[in-house]
This record gives C-alpha cells, sequence and structure tokens, in this order.
C-alpha cells in the first residue's frame, strides 16, 4: 500500500551550514569534500563548472579560489535542529533522512490543513519563521517520488506517481554501477526500466536490482516486516552520573547498538528505522526518528545518535539537565535478506564489523601484532611497504621524498626512479633465503660496476630449496643499485635479478655484499 509522503528538502545544506557556523565566507564560491570527493556546492561555485562527484583539484582546477572544507555531519545536525522543531510544530511524526533532509506521512496533516496544498503553505511559513533557509517541499506516493519531487518543488497528485517518475534518468535511483548497466542495456529512464518484468529483473539484477524497480514503479524500496516491533526490541540504558557531553553518551550508544542489532539479527530482522529516545535528570524527554536507506549498522547507528544529541544540545530551548537514559527503539525493521559480505569497501556492514573484530584481535594481542600496510618511497618490494599498527594514521615515512598525506587518506606514493619493474611479487619474505647464483662452471656471477656480467646465471642452488635448487631457465636483469650511499657505515652495492627456476619457479633474487638470497617470490 502506497504511503502519501512529503519530503522537504534543504539544497547544499552541507554549504549553508558551514556558512551559518562561519566555517567559511558568507559569500564566494565554496565546496565541502566527503570521502575525497565533492558533496556539496555554492551557486557560485556551481556557476564556474564544479560539480558534486568532483575531486578536490578537479574542483580548485575548475574555480581558482574556491573555499574547500571536509564535510561537518555534526555540524549540519546542529544547524538543522530548529528546522526540525518548526516541522514537528505542523506533525510529530517527523523522520531525518540526513541533516538537511526530511519526511513524514503527510494523510493527518494534508486533512487538517486543508489538502497537501494547505500543508504546504503551513510548513513553508513555520520553516521561515525558524530562519531565513531556502527549502524546497514535494509530495507524493513514495519517499523516493517525494525526494525527487522536492527537487521539483511539485504535488505529484495521487496516483500519478508512475507517470511522474517514468521520464527521470536512471542515474536518479543514486547507483551509478545500476545506471550505467542499464544505459547499456537500452534502459535510460525509470519508465522504461519500470516496465520489466519482476521475474527478469531478480534473475538479471538479483534483489537490490529488484529494490530499484520497485522504486522506478513508484513504491517503496520493502515494506516493512513488521508495523510496530515488539517492545522487547528497544535497548536502553541508565546513566549514572548524569551525562552532559556527547561522547559520554555516544560511547553507551555503542553498546546499545550491538545489542539492538544482535535482536533484531536473532530473529532475521534488520533496521532501517530507529527513534533515539532520551530522559534527562529535569524528567525531559526527547525522542527522534532517524531513517537508513539499507540496514543499519552499529557505526550508522552510534553516528545518528551523534548527530541528534549535538542538535538537541546547541539548540535554544534544547537539554536543560544531564541525560540520565538513553534508549533505541527500532521503528521500522525488515527481513534480513541473506547475502555474503565483502570485506572492506561500499559495503558499510562487512566494514563495521571487520573493524571492531581488528579492535578486539588488537585487545587481546597487543597493539603492534594487529597492523596494515602502507606504500611508502623505495625500490625493492621489501622497502615499498612500511606497517602501521590498526588505528594509527597511515601516512607514508617521514624519508619519503614523494609521499604527501591529502586528509585522513594516504595518497599512494609512487615508486622510485631505479625501481624493480613489475609486475610486483606475490609474497616478500622475511628474513629472506640465503641462496647461490652461479655460472654454468660453478661460479658465483658477479656484476661489475659497469653492469657487466661474469658469466650468465645457470644455476640457483641453496640448502633452503626444494632439491637443493635449480637450473635457471630465463632471467631478467641484473638491476645495479648503490643502497645508502650516503652513509660510510651502511653503504653497499646492491643487484637485482628476476629469476625463472626449472620453468615453474619464479624468484626474486638480490646480491648485496657478496651474499645472494631470495628475497621475494612470484606466485
Amino acid at each position: 500500500m502506497a504511503v502519501r509522503t512529503l519530503c522537504l528538502w534543504c539544497p547544499d545544506w552541507p554549504v549553508v551550514a558551514a556558512r551559518h557556523a562561519e566555517l567559511v565566507p558568507a559569500d564566494g564560491p565554496v565546496a565541502v569534500i566527503g570521502g575525497q570527493r565533492v558533496v556539496a556546492v555554492s551557486g557560485s561555485a556551481r556557476a564556474e563548472g564544479v560539480r558534486i562527484g568532483h575531486r578536490r583539484r578537479e574542483a580548485e582546477a575548475a574555480c581558482p579560489g574556491i573555499v574547500v572544507i571536509d564535510a561537518d555531519p555534526a555540524n549540519e545536525a546542529r544547524v538543522f535542529e530548529p528546522i526540525v522543531r518548526a516541522v514537528e510544530s505542523i506533525t510529530p511524526r517527523v523522520v531525518l533522512e540526513r541533516p538537511g533532509v526530511l519526511s513524514f506521512p503527510t494523510r493527518g496533516p494534508s486533512r487538517y490543513h486543508g489538502g497537501d496544498g494547505g500543508l504546504v503553505e503551513h510548513l513553508r511559513a513555520a520553516v521561515e519563521a525558524a530562519g531565513p533557509v531556502e527549502v524546497r517541499i514535494g509530495i507524493a506516493d513514495s519517499g523516493f517520488a517525494a525526494r525527487l519531487a522536492a527537487r521539483r518543488c511539485i504535488i505529484v497528485p495521487i496516483g500519478e506517481t508512475p507517470t511522474f517518475l517514468a521520464s527521470w534518468p536512471v542515474g536518479a535511483l543514486g547507483d551509478d554501477d545500476l545506471a550505467d548497466l542499464l544505459t547499456r542495456l537500452g534502459l535510460r529512464t525509470l519508465g522504461a526500466f519500470a516496465q520489466l518484468p519482476e521475474s527478469a529483473i531478480l534473475a538479471r539484477m538479483g534483489r537490490e536490482g529488484l529494490t530499484a524497480h520497485r522504486l522506478a514503479r513508484g513504491e517503496d524500496a520493502l515494506p516493512p516486516a513488521l508495523t510496530t516491533p515488539p517492545p522487547d526490541f528497544a535497548a536502553s540504558a541508565e546513566l549514572d552520573p548524569p551525562a552532559e557531553r556527547v561522547d559520554a553518551v555516544a560511547f553507551v550508544a555503542k553498546s546499545l547498538a550491538d545489542e539492538l542489532l544482535e535482536r533484531l539479527a536473532a530473529r532475521g530482522l534488520a533496521c532501517t528505522q530507529v527513534v533515539i529516545e532520551v530522559e534527562t535528570e529535569h524528567g525531559e524527554h526527547l525522542a527522534r526518528a532517524w531513517r537508513h536507506e539499507g540496514a543499519l549498522t552499529p557505526g550508522a547507528l552510534v553516528e545518528r545518535v551523534r548527530w541528534q544529541l549535538d542538535g538537541w544540545l546547541a539548540a535554544t530551548g534544547g537539554l536543560t539537565g544531564g541525560i540520565v537514559v538513553v534508549r533505541l527503539v527500532p521503528d521500522q525493521v525488515i527481513p534480513a535478506s541473506g547475502r555474503q559480505l565483502g570485506f572492506w569497501g561500499g559495503d558499510a556492514a562487512a566494514t563495521d564489523r571487520a573493524e571492531r573484530v581488528l579492535a578486539r584481535l588488537q585487545g587481546l594481542l597487543g597493539p603492534d601484532h594487529v597492523v596494515t600496510a602502507v606504500p611508502q618511497g623505495g625500490r625493492s618490494p621489501h622497502e615499498r611497504i612500511r606497517w602501521v599498527p590498526w588505528g594509527e594514521p597511515r601516512e607514508p615515512s617521514s624519508h619519503s621524498p614523494v609521499g604527501r598525506v591529502a586528509g585522513p587518506v594516504t595518497v599512494e606514493v609512487p615508486p622510485w626512479p631505479g625501481t624493480i619493474p613489475g609486475p610486483a611479487p606475490a609474497r616478500v619474505l622475511d628474513p629472506p633465503i640465503p641462496v647461490s647464483l652461479v655460472d654454468d662452471h660453478g661460479r658465483a656471477v658477479i656484476v661489475s660496476a659497469r653492469g657487466e656480467l661474469s658469466a650468465a646465471p645457470a644455476r640457483l642452488q641453496g640448502t633452503g630449496l626444494a632439491g637443493g635448487g635449480g637450473v635457471v631457465t630465463a632471467f631478467a636483469g641484473p638491476w645495479a643499485q648503490d643502497v645508502r650511499w650516503w652513509d660510510r657505515a651502511t653503504r653497499a652495492r646492491r643487484v637485482t635479478w628476476q629469476l625463472v627456476i626449472d620453468d615453474d619457479f619464479a624468484c626474486l633474487v638480490q646480491v648485496e655484499r657478496g651474499q645472494a638470497a631470495i628475497a621475494a617470490v612470484y606466485d
């Protein structure tokens, strides 16, 4: 059953919030960066060619003099709070999508204010009274359609949502990979996509494609499995002494989020909308609903608790005392469809789970026993990787002349001149395996200062090799390097070879100070 929904959208809200907090100038071009991409731009920056999705340097190249700042969701939530309170004066069923976007079902409020048109007029007047902020309002028969209607500030008549959606490009679904696939199949609009049968969509694109197909038809993505989740699903905690800082409450909310989602998972459910409730020592009770496009993860849930607490604490007439109770109540749940989680990357649930496991292992084994690899300057495979304890900044080593850091994400360091050419070996041995590289007469192969060979390598032998060694059937090199030539005590000459032994074993052999060793293996 379609739910008539109103969506209120504040365009370029990250820019508006940053200007309200005086983080950027009141006028001039501004871009907000999130995840190394532009997520919001001011009107003057857009006129100069800056677009959402650009990288920082692309934005700066398109608009010299642009002010670029990092996204601050907590500040965005604080500044958005007065607008949310103004909307709550009209209806209590407000659901926040993200700072700058909210929605609510229109059935009751629309009847009270004489129809959808009257509701929009009253809502706009209430928001304007809260502050001079540009808002766009749209109404349609589904949440997705209402968000698109808000872009054009229109009210879609009842029953005409599929017609309204038909002309929108498939990129409006917000899934670039799916949009690219549909475009290559010749389906460039939501109307063309919606005409395909569900069975074909499910067979070709799976559940994610089926969800997008429902949106294109003007339906909600997934109907809730439970209209009202049982009360025992809620997770709450009492704080003694009362907490007055956001980080203290968020620390408690992290354990509550884990508890809540574990209860739901035990019953085969996932949460898409949660109500955050707090009580203060003065008897105040505040509640706010937050919605998520997919299933909420513990990290995403705690992040929304932080945003909401920042908004309540900063708002006029907000919390007047310390928080004594925090409660998380699932408001909408859906079946937890079985799927194989990825380990890193775009799967937020898998990333959050992996981070928790690594942090737990670090607590058991010690900080230095859980590490991640960071590229850095160097010529050999061993030198080009530095191990950093999990949780520490992933920055290149200070001796690297070409490394640089952009925000919290490390820019990959290019290889030094004279580095060993690709392909990169699959395994780097620590310590290397001592061997001997000899010619046909059993003499060690020597490379002169000019890079000339005493003879072609014929055999690699050593006690650590299967069968004691093998015949060199192919080789590349040698590459001669003067290692740490500036340090009289540690400088040395290194010669590196890429060798194939008996046509089935490839390795990287380094000769330094007269001693040869297998430094890496190509699998």
